[in-house]
């Protein structure tokens, strides 16, 4: 093998493939392995025969299906996302019990908050802050409504359906 000029490093074609191979192969694994779901996700698995919400994402213009979460010990919802910051990704999940969901706000869209309409969960005072977050761990199963109290009325609602 041709010495190189980096010292000890191989610069043959091969060598070189082989490990920008194993690299990719290393990279791809900690992406796909059991890292906790992210609103950022492109690959969201929506459920077939989701929870009926009986109206409850009508104004909300991100709704596509419940997205399957199951199976993680932790996911995130992003507080702030949609063209004008004013909604939630994904609007629907479903978890486990003992799933812990984060929310982090993502600074646009003005001061929001996370608020269950049973009043289960509640983050308090509004934020806008793009560093905020807040966390709650389901320990029952149910759906659990909740809602950004300053943009309720524009379709900012969510639901948490953990089985």
């Amino acid at each position: 093998m041709p010495a190189s000029m980096y010292g000890d490093l191989p610069t043959d074609r091969r060598s070189v493939l082989t490990a920008a191979g194993g690299a990719i192969a290393a990279a791809l694994a900690g992406c796909l392995g059991g890292n906790p779901a992210s609103a950022t996700s492109d690959d969201w698995e929506y459920l077939e025969d989701g929870p009926d919400y009986d109206g409850w994402f009508d104004s909300t213009s991100n709704f596509e299906g419940t997205v399957d979460w199951t199976g993680r010990d932790e996911v995130t919802v992003d507080v702030g996302a949609g063209d004008k910051g004013r909604l939630f990704a994904p609007p629907a999940t479903r978890v486990d019990v003992g799933t812990t969901v984060v929310w982090k706000w993502s600074g646009a869209g003005g001061p929001h908050n996370v608020v269950a309409q049973n009043g289960t969960f509640d983050s308090g005072t509004t934020t806008a802050s793009g560093d905020a977050t807040f966390e709650f761990t389901f320990e029952s199963t149910g759906t659990y409504r909740y809602v950004c109290t300053p943009h309720q009325n524009n379709g900012m609602v969510g639901a948490i359906d953990v089985v």
